[in-house]
């Protein structure tokens, strides 16, 4: 069974949606819908399908399995509600869903009831260091965690052309830091922690240029005493040859040991009491974005509908990361914390 992928968007992001799709067994890219039809036809012509600059025209003319949605978040909730209308089952958005909570919660409400299988298209908790991350810890290679720390340093957000070459949009965004990239992050703590009790949160804006906060300290607090913590600056790199590959440094402790993701993907364990850290080798994926992590979601979608696997990401257990973020932004303008 081979499942027909429309994908609606063809910016910058969108490229690595269509390239992913285009070598995923089990799917092919049928269609592909953009308002700029040269965007849509260049992304057609390299991954295949058919160039569209309507997306009713788009919906009437190929039958589609899973529509993937890589536009702005102005366009999520028009296009879930257009895809219900068509009868397609299952929808992948892309974030920041819709735009925020209230949005997200009143889509969400409407796809279950008209039982549309809608997933929110957050990759990173889908990179192979998070996933090899996550299954270490299960089997305590640290011992019981104490504290897992990530250092966000993309170092791309200096001076006033900061993000202008790749997503010039960013630099007008009222919420950034948070809203656009930590989220990230808070869903990994999500995946690899859990939902936390509370949270604190000190954001900042460096530089000028920009709207939004691009600097901050974010605590998440757990009942049995373990802390998450999430310390970001995109003014600021760090040691790697690519500094957005991971976009920073994460660091796990434990009652038996520490284990470190560096900026190449690598992991490090230290042995509790050891002085040096030893390579822990996994596969690494080399190609695609950020450890393959578009390719992997994708992947966990066509498996969870071809084989009934278990499915990661849906809308109404995505909401809980996007509360988190609202409870940042409290936090960091009521100057405490937030209960969850």
């Amino acid at each position: 069974m081979t499942l027909a992928v429309g994908l609606v968007g063809a910016g910058y992001f969108a490229q690595f949606h269509a390239e992913a799709w285009a070598r995923l067994p089990g799917a092919r890219l049928a269609a592909v819908c953009d308002t700029d039809r040269a965007k849509a036809e260049a992304t057609s012509a390299r991954h295949g399908g058919a160039a569209f600059d309507d997306l009713a025209a788009m919906l009437a003319a190929v039958p589609l399995d899973i529509l993937d949605i890589a536009a702005p978040p102005p366009a999520h909730a028009p296009t879930i509600r257009a895809a219900i209308a068509a009868g397609i089952r299952t929808v992948i958005c892309q974030k920041p869903f819709c735009g925020g909570l209230a949005a997200a919660e009143a889509i969400t409400a409407e796809a279950e009831a008209a039982k549309l299988r809608l997933i929110v298209h957050e990759n990173f908790r889908f990179q192979p260091w998070y996933r090899e991350i996550a299954r270490l810890l299960a089997v305590g290679a640290i011992g019981q965690p104490f504290q897992i720390s990530f250092r966000l340093r993309p170092g791309d957000g200096q001076g006033p052309g900061a993000y202008l070459d790749r997503q010039p949009y960013f630099q007008t965004m009222p919420r950034f830091l948070v809203h656009e990239t930590a989220v990230h992050q808070l869903d990994v703590f999500r995946f690899l922690f859990g939902m936390p009790d509370a949270v604190f949160a000190d954001l900042r804006r460096l530089n000028p240029a920009i709207a939004g906060e691009d600097a901050g300290v974010i605590i998440l607090r757990y009942g049995d005493g373990r802390r998450a913590l999430f310390d970001g600056n995109r003014l600021v790199d760090h040691a790697a040859a690519n500094p957005r590959l991971t976009m920073g440094e994460l660091l796990a402790e434990g009652t038996e040991g520490t284990l470190r993701l560096d900026g190449a993907g690598r992991l490090w364990l230290r042995a509790r009491g050891a002085v040096g850290e030893r390579d822990h080798a996994y596969h690494l994926p080399s190609q695609g974005y950020g450890g393959d992590c578009v390719f992997a979601l994708q992947r966990h979608v066509v498996t969870h509908l071809t084989e009934g696997t278990g499915i990661e990401n849906t809308a109404r257990e995505y909401l809980a990361t996007m509360r988190l973020v609202e409870a940042c932004y409290a936090s960091a303008q009521e100057g405490r914390w937030i209960a969850l």
